[in-house]
């Protein structure tokens, strides 16, 4: 009912491109010239690993991002996935300036109160266990700091991670991530071991009835890594939601067992909620809804809501052990009062406002009107994710899930034409996939605003195969 319900709101309305003047954020680039901002970047810019869009971007505020020419495009990925609470938040703006002007960045030894206040906030946050932060810039950088405090503690330096994770791109956690940008720079950290992704759409691994049997596919990662490992297995490094890999959630009782290969190996568990963190799926923090406590923690993008800040939490003893063994992660920003603010406002705006409980309403109208979209369109083969984070893969032949990324590719384009950018990876490994995550402070008119508009791009695109 609750599908015929959304089916219903948007199956008649039309939204077409919009083109609209921002005064409070345009005006700061009101005269700009996209033909020549687009030869500037030809001529000055660096291409460093991804396709540069048509568009310059000139203003972002709530939900909407405004180019130079004047389009309004709903922002229904938050940004790099980071703007949790949209873009230009007034509370966030303020806490910013307010830091700017009096608390900004000091000397990385000293300590301030908003970070004492972020650590004890993010620590009530968790459960037992996991009671000791420190802050750092980039996800890649406290996946980098997780790696380095793992082989520390245990004294040991194999690393196991997920084909299709994707953990940054400083050494540790670049050799460590499966799904881009390994190639062309010589060895990676030695000692990297992968267990197969947990795809249940495309797993070979099948119970008799077709189901996905990732128990099986688990256990025989792990037989492959036992035999290569040389005996020195330190820890696992895993995403609750394979954000990169195309959406892909892990079953449930996934992380459990995983975590109990560690224990039975010696091993720490290092659980990236990068993308999932700070009620994005519908939980203050995805490991709630697995209930598991891993061994380190770490938080970036959302957590900063757009500005460079990223957490690593464990616990006392493994502090203790490393302190008694020198770690060091001492960096220029490490611990800086100004992202830490910025930090604690955010959490305290998800928990005064309960945006995790709107996550998880607004998420269940969003993948309702997912469902109906490949209800109606035989290119949508699978709808995944959970909370405001979905995947919508396009195929070619639903029942062969042959992968069409051209046809993704022309989709995507023709729904920012319309007015909504849904990321589509321009990496070939990506499959072809939307990736869906809006800010949590998204409101239902405006997932059915995006609904529209993507039943508009599918319409409009030849070989996305209408079902009516």
């Amino acid at each position: 009912m609750a599908s015929e319900t959304v089916q219903s709101e948007f199956a008649d309305k039309s939204i077409g491109p919009t083109t609209q003047s921002y005064d409070i954020v345009t005006s700061l680039y009101r005269n700009e010239d996209q033909a020549a901002l687009r030869r500037k970047t030809s001529q000055y810019l660096f291409n460093y690993g991804t396709r540069f869009m048509k568009d310059v971007i000139c203003g972002a505020k709530g939900l909407y991002v405004y180019t130079a020419a004047g389009h309004r495009v709903l922002d229904w990925t938050s940004g790099q996935m980071s703007c949790l609470l949209g873009h230009g938040h007034p509370e966030i703006v303020k806490t910013i300036a307010d830091h700017a002007a009096n608390l900004d960045h000091l000397f990385s030894g000293m300590v301030s109160p908003p970070v004492i206040t972020l650590g004890e906030r993010l620590c009530s946050l968790l459960p037992p266990g996991l009671d000791k932060a420190f802050f750092l810039s980039t996800g890649g950088e406290s996946n980098e700091a997780a790696v380095k405090l793992a082989k520390v503690y245990t004294g040991k330096f194999e690393i196991v991670a997920v084909n299709g994770s994707w953990h940054g791109v400083t050494a540790q956690a670049l050799s460590v991530q499966y799904h881009y940008g390994r190639k062309g720079q010589g060895p990676l950290m030695p000692g990297m071991h992968m267990l197969p992704a947990p795809n249940a759409y495309r797993s070979i691994f099948r119970h008799p009835d077709g189901s996905y049997d990732w128990e099986t596919e688990l256990d025989y990662g792990w037989s492959l890594i036992d035999q290569a490992s040389c005996g020195s297995l330190a820890a696992v490094i895993v995403e609750c939601i394979q954000s990169s890999a195309g959406i892909h959630v892990l079953p449930a009782g996934y992380l459990k067992a995983l975590k109990n290969h560690c224990e039975k190996r010696g091993m720490l568990l290092i659980v990236d909620e990068a993308q999932t963190g700070v009620g994005r799926c519908g939980d203050m923090m995805a490991i709630l809804h697995e209930d598991v406590v891993p061994d380190i923690l770490t938080l970036s993008k959302t957590l900063g809501n757009g500005l460079p800040l990223s957490a690593v939490v464990t616990n006392s003893d493994i502090e203790k052990v490393c302190v008694e063994r020198d770690y060091c992660f001492y960096t220029t920003h490490v611990n800086d009062p100004l992202p830490a603010a910025v930090g604690n406002k955010v959490l305290e705006i998800v928990q005064r406002d309960h945006l995790v409980e709107h996550s998880r309403a607004m998420g269940k109208i969003l993948h309702e009107g997912l469902v109906v979209l490949k209800q109606r369109y035989g290119c949508i083969g699978d709808v995944r994710g959970r909370g405001l984070m979905a995947g919508v893969e396009i195929v070619a032949d639903r029942v062969l899930k042959t992968p069409a990324p051209e046809l993704a590719r022309s989709i995507a384009d023709k729904a920012y034409d319309l007015g909504v950018w849904a990321n589509l990876s321009s990496h070939g490994s990506f499959s072809g996939t939307f990736r869906i995550a809006p800010p949590i402070t998204v409101t239902r008119d405006q997932i059915l605003e995006g609904i529209q508009l993507l039943e508009q791009a599918f319409a409009a695109t030849p070989g996305a195969m209408p079902l009516y």
